[in-house]
């Protein structure tokens, strides 16, 4: 069985997707004003950091900061989904099911959550943009396996 300093490490990455999970669960039980405030307060900080770069951020809106953590934080997720689906001794179908299913469960729960937080909506198109942030996680984890064991590969030879 594989450990991880001895910890069992199919738990402890279940556990790392459970636990991200919940702060992605929590976030969304945030009442929309003060989630307006947190964007606000991130978008202050990225155009001020284009502004001393010299780089034209008008573009960028509190609509585009929301959309992109959403994007990232479902990223995140899809790394962590495919390392914890990993870790079990499934075929690359059912890995690739399971990722899928959670992949969209999760998405459509935590917009289902929104449904009942002050000022707050879900948005199916939410649902697909997260989706795609899973996808682009699982993809990268993939590519990051390729690219390490292409690593070992070369470091054999």
């Amino acid at each position: 069985m594989k450990t991880l300093k001895g910890i069992n490490r199919s738990v402890f990455w279940t556990l790392v997707v459970i636990l991200y999970t919940g702060f992605i669960f929590h976030n969304s039980l945030t009442p929309a004003a003060e989630s307006s405030r947190q964007s606000g307060g991130v978008l202050a900080a990225v155009l001020d950091a284009a502004d001393r770069f010299g780089i034209e951020a008008g573009w960028i809106t509190e609509h585009f900061i929301r959309k992109m953590a959403h994007y990232g934080e479902y990223t995140l997720l899809g790394i962590f989904l495919a390392i914890a689906v990993r870790q079990y001794a499934l075929t690359p179908a059912v890995e690739r099911l399971t990722e899928c299913c959670l992949g969209f469960l999760i998405p459509f729960t935590d917009e289902t959550i929104q449904l009942f937080v002050e000022g707050r909506s879900g948005q199916v198109s939410d649902v697909w943009l997260d989706m795609a942030g899973v996808l682009t996680g699982i993809a990268a984890a993939a590519l990051m396996r390729w690219l390490a064991k292409r690593k070992r590969q070369g470091d054999r030879k």
